[in-house]
């Protein structure tokens, strides 16, 4: 066999492993986009599970305030069915606001900030609120990482044959929504 079919054979195998090694640095980029989703939703799962416990305990103290315990309850139920990460970050951001209003609420009943299960509960919520925040972070580093990679030539020519897509970030948008929830009195 003269040595130019060699060299061909060569050059296609070294592009077949090039495809190859491009291919799977793609997926591995995408399932860590994957699992850092997973993360969030994690911490999420936990908030929307504290926030029924949180809502009885301050309906002991503040019956008159349903109006709120309806609008709490709504805006934890369009989190929990939000699918991709804008319209989570949308509904997260109503969630907030509306727990924000209910310890505000909550200020105006003194029996009700002294009670250790109302304290035990804003604790939980703000180490799950730093975890969420955490979870986010390390999301929006993951697809940074994933959409500069299928961005850059020559991989976008793979990336885009092969089906990847730019993911969203999970961002908050308003300013004064970047606070995490206030649960300290």
């Amino acid at each position: 066999m003269p040595i130019v079919a060699y060299i061909i054979i060569g050059i296609i195998v070294l592009a077949l492993i090039w495809f190859v090694a491009v291919y799977n640095g793609l997926v591995r980029l995408k399932n860590r986009v994957e699992e850092a989703w997973s993360d969030i939703d994690v911490q999420l799962k936990r908030r929307y599970d504290l926030i029924p416990n949180l809502v009885e305990t301050v309906k002991g103290y503040a019956k008159h305030e349903k109006e709120l315990f309806e609008n709490v309850t709504k805006a934890r139920s369009q989190a929990m069915n939000a699918q991709d990460p804008h319209a989570k970050a949308e509904a997260e951001n109503m969630l907030s606001s509306t727990l924000k209003s209910l310890f505000a609420v909550s200020e105006n009943y003194p029996e009700l900030k002294a009670s250790d299960n109302f304290a035990k509960l804003q604790d939980e919520l703000s180490d799950t609120e730093n975890k969420i925040q955490a979870a986010r972070r390390f999301y929006n580093g993951q697809v940074r990482d994933f959409n500069t990679k299928i961005q850059l030539f020559p991989t976008n020519l793979i990336a885009g044959m092969l089906g990847f897509v730019e993911r969203e970030f999970f961002e908050v948008d308003d300013a004064s929504e970047r606070e995490n929830v206030k649960v300290s009195f």
